[in-house]
């Protein structure tokens, strides 16, 4: 059960709001200390207006906003300008705090409104230039539909905000102006746009494991680095496409041609490997075998990168190998409905209010002025629909994790830059940050022909080092290497037109000449329709490396590590009614890549999600079996850990002499794998999980790796073997934050640990000793002190009585608002924030509550939303969101559903007109 509950029922809801309310206030007045009074008007000014009539002079006609009782509003309008306009306001209404930040940081402007503290991450940002892109993607690239749409949402933003000050919008607001006279301004369409760069920033995919193998090379060898990123089990975990390949003679991805392995050469030659102080083949960059003084210039320009990018707000979630989505479809053929049913739940950070906002945007009558009728779940301070389903087709999204970042080391002299036998000038632009309650500041933000020098950011990334492990034909060094950013997002794009394009799509043709324009992020689309078709598409702007691979930071200097081009659109990978009924995306790869002509990444997620989603379907529709939409529900929610079917039995056959480790090893007897809030047995292994991998690979990584503050004696980099005297070691602490420090347990480290499991003397196995502990030198010496340390490590935690251990209590997801809920005074940060809940599931179960291994057992990301469409007997469908509509602390919508989604429970989804009438709780018209 949650350790935080909230109250079920509207009226009751209401009751309790109001006296939280005056509890809060009284907190409020007595401990924050600020000088100035906080009412109770001051608490209830920013509640917004869900009933009776509001004029707004630039609408065309009247306007109904109908909201149940979770405050999910359903708007309808007879014009499309009206529809948006509305959309706007009532976001407004509910999140225009969280939309202001949003747009802040977007723009780099974080400053503005809180100080100081964030000039470091708004430089960063305006390094980055997100704002400029997008303002140049709605000047020159996106339709005039879209614009018309972004306008009268920004309209209907402004609509709300006239004639409000701070306290009236946001409680926030009104904590912010003990310290700071900021006040909000208009909202724009440019600062709809940029959101999706943010989207685009926290799924980029390989950026930290380029930078990781990099780092690496400071400690490990080239066989070594090999074995921590092992190829994908294609064999084992079925990829999302099965059927079909590309045609080299349409150019164009065939579905029902029979795969035959890779046409075309998009492979590349790589990056080069070498040994020693990185000599390799060609003019790429090398990797080292641990002689330190040859990487130290370049690890610690990319220690500090690192540093850099765990600054950033990761708006949607923790860089790691738990960031991604599952989403499944499955035919009619297999339902119990006759229809398809499509499911979706992304895995994102928790966040208080949630990242997904619940809406329906309905014309009353379709018509050339008026063209949507869809809901499902949209971005406060973007209008449209992100997931969800129209009158006619049904879709869903998950991340698809294509390689579309690349770091370059730059050769620097002066003001240019050496490219080919040429040195070119930097692009330069000077950006200065506004401070609240300080200076302005100014910078100078150079590019190159790749992208920007992320380098600059940062004093020690002003240059490279002396010794970054390049090849003997690499430049000299001179000055240092900088390091640039070349990434998709950066370049103006049309994502939003897709938006607006996917929501009126009727077809799986329209559907996918909408995705041709999803450009960034790359995402894997699911689809399925009322005539009963199911469909995959990977859409994206992927790009074509002329050589090289993407895994490791590029030679700039050499024009050979270009990017060519992109991948087609009609290249892309895509499905359409597959003969085994059903797609399954959940952050695997997208094709086996001997049967496709270009290389998308070199990083996937291992496919533990995606297979068990596939075996729980084969398992269902076996013999004529027939899945209902609670079944869907069900495999939502299936907490099964798939690396302890791996590791489990080896921990059983583990000799343990000691009564109280023995007594702990119990619990794993007769557990089946499923990791349900209340399970000892859960706690323990997982524990146990946690601390194999630190033994075995952990305590070896480099400190830029390891958690920030934890630190060990180790043998010096620059040492050729293990330390036999705890005196020739060396103290060394950790850098990295918990929430992206190495190694986090995803399944990558799944995959890891398999293929040295039946290898009992393989040397990740050993371990060194301690002042407390012999050396382990075998596989079943270091479980047995992972054994050992589990039971002591959760004798901490948890007390000593091994029966009332529970997962739950371990893994506790705590819910804070984005801002002032983790900056702010204690007691701010007391009124804004929720928890705990005692969650079961767990790293790269279907359920991902994922945790960082490294980091500790609080989960980290969660399905942030999950829905389950029933397509064509729409009200049928089910869905819930992390935490609830509204964005104010005080109003009984902000974390009302957050307890049904702890249980892995779903609300009623109503669609059509009748329906939506009848979960009706109030009503609010928009006049002219």
């Amino acid at each position: 059960m949650p350790a935080n509950s909230t109250p079920p029922a509207t009226k009751k809801k209401g009751r309790r709001a109001r006296f939280v309310v005056i509890v809060l206030v009284l907190a409020l007045v007595g401990g924050v200390g600020y000088g100035a009074y906080w009412g109770v008007s001051t608490v209830r000014a920013s509640l917004p207006q869900t009933t009776g009539t509001i004029n707004l002079p630039g609408l065309d006609g009247q306007v109904e906003v109908k909201r149940d009782s979770y405050g999910v509003p359903q708007i309808y309008a007879n014009t499309d300008r009206d529809l948006f306009r509305a959309q706007g306001y009532v976001q407004a209404q509910d999140r225009f705090w969280e939309m202001d930040v949003r747009r802040h940081m977007t723009s780099g402007r974080l400053s503005e409104m809180f100080g100081k503290e964030q000039v470091e991450t708004d430089e960063f940002l305006r390094t980055l230039g997100w704002r400029q892109v997008a303002q140049e993607e709605y000047d020159d690239k996106l339709d005039d539909e879209t614009k018309k749409n972004l306008q009268s949402y920004a309209d209907g933003v402004n609509d709300y905000l006239k004639g409000r000050g701070g306290k009236d919008i946001s409680v926030e607001y009104a904590a912010l102006n003990f310290v700071n006279d900021y006040k909000p301004a208009k909202w724009t369409p440019v600062d709809s746009v940029a959101w999706l760069k943010a989207m685009a920033w926290d799924l980029r995919s390989n950026m930290q494991d380029e930078i990781d193998r990099s780092l690496l090379t400071s400690r490990m060898d080239e066989k070594q680095i090999k074995d921590l990123y092992p190829s994908y089990p294609y064999s084992r975990n079925q990829p999302i496409v099965t059927e079909g390949a590309v045609d080299p003679l349409a150019e164009e991805f065939d579905p029902k041609a029979e795969p035959g392995g890779a046409t075309g050469d998009g492979t590349g030659t790589g990056t080069g490997t070498g040994t020693g102080t990185g000599t390799g083949t060609g003019t790429g960059i090398g990797t080292g075998t641990g002689t330190g003084g040859a990487v130290d210039g370049l690890e610690s320009q990319l220690d500090a990168l690192s540093s850099t990018l765990d600054e950033i707000p990761a708006l949607l979630g923790p860089s790691g190998s738990g960031i991604g989505s599952n989403s499944w479809v499955i035919s009619g053929d297999y339902t119990t409905t006759g229809k398809p049913l499509l499911a979706n739940d992304p895995h994102l950070a928790p966040q208080l209010p949630s990242v997904w906002y619940q809406m329906g945007l309905h014309c009353r009558s379709s018509t050339k002025d008026c063209q949507y009728d869809v809901a499902g779940y949209t971005f406060a301070g973007m209008p449209g629909v992100i997931i969800g389903h129209n009158e006619d087709i049904a879709w869903g999204m998950t991340n698809l994790g294509a390689d579309v970042t690349d770091l370059y080391l730059e050769k620097v002299s002066g003001d240019t830059y050496q490219y080919g036998n040429e040195q070119k000038k930097f692009k330069t632009r000077q950006e200065t940050i506004k401070v609240a309650g300080g200076k302005s500041q100014t910078i100078t933000v150079r590019s190159t022909e790749h992208g920007p020098v992320v380098s600059d950011r940062d004093g020690q990334l002003r240059t490279v080092g002396d010794k970054a492990p390049v090849t003997n034909a690499a430049p000299d060094r001179g000055d240092g290497y900088a390091v640039s950013l070349q990434w998709t997002a950066l370049e103006p794009g049309k994502s939003m037109d897709a938006v607006f394009a996917l929501n009126k799509a009727k077809n799986f043709p329209e559907f996918r000449k909408a995705a041709q324009n999803f450009e960034v992020p790359s995402q894997n689309l699911v689809y399925a329709d009322t005539k009963g078709t199911i469909g995959y598409q990977a859409p994206g702007r992927i790009p074509i490396r002329a050589e090289g691979d993407g895994s490791l930071p590029a030679p700039g200097w050499d024009p050979k590590y270009r990017w060519e081009g992109y991948i087609p659109f009609d290249e892309l990978p895509y499905e359409e009614n597959p003969k085994r009924g059903y797609i399954v995306t959940a952050n695997q790869a997208v094709i086996d890549k001997d049967d496709y002509p270009y290389p998308l990444t070199e990083d996937w997620g291992y496919g533990a999600r995606s297979q068990r989603i596939n075996d729980l379907i084969k398992s269902k529709i076996k013999d004529g079996g027939k899945i209902s939409t609670d079944d869907m529900r069900t495999m939502q929610t299936d907490n099964r850990s798939e690396i302890a079917t791996l590791l489990m039995p080896y921990l059983l056959k583990i000799d343990v002499s000691d009564p109280s480790i023995r007594e702990a090893q119990k619990l794993l007897e007769g557990w089946d794998y499923s990791q349900e809030p209340d399970s000892a047995a859960a706690a323990y292994f997982n524990a146990v999980w946690r601390n194999v991998l630190k033994l075995a690979f952990g305590n070896k990584l480099p400190k830029e790796m390891r958690v920030e503050g934890e630190c060990l004696n180790v043998r010096p980099a620059d040492s050729t073997g293990p330390a036999d005297d705890l005196e020739e070691l060396v103290r060394e602490c950790g850098r990295r934050s918990a929430d992206s420090a190495q190694p986090d347990g995803g399944d990558r480290w799944f995959e890891i640990t398999r293929k040295i499991l039946k290898d009992e003397d393989n040397e990740w196995w050993q371990a060194p000793k301690t002042r407390l502990q012999g050396p382990a030198k075998t596989r079943d010496e270091l479980l047995l002190r992972a054994l050992t340390d589990a039971r002591w490590e959760l004798t901490a935690e948890l007390g000593k009585d091994v029966s009332t251990w529970s997962w739950g209590r371990l893994h506790q997801l705590n819910l804070e608002n984005q801002t002032l809920g983790t900056e702010g005074p204690g007691i701010v940060k007391t009124l804004l924030n929720r928890g705990p809940w005692n969650l079961g599931g767990g790293e790269a179960a279907v359920n991902a509550t994922g945790w960082n291994a490294a980091g500790g057992y609080e989960v980290m990301w969660v399905p942030s939303m999950r829905m389950v469409v029933n397509v064509g007997d729409w009200d049928k469908s089910r869905w819930i969101n992390l935490t609830g509509a509204s964005g104010h602390a005080y109003s009984p919508n902000y974390t009302d559903q957050t307890e049904k989604w702890a249980k892995g429970e779903l609300l009623d989804w109503p669609f059509s007109s009748r329906a939506v009438e009848e979960n009706t709780g109030d009503t609010l018209t928009l006049a002219p």
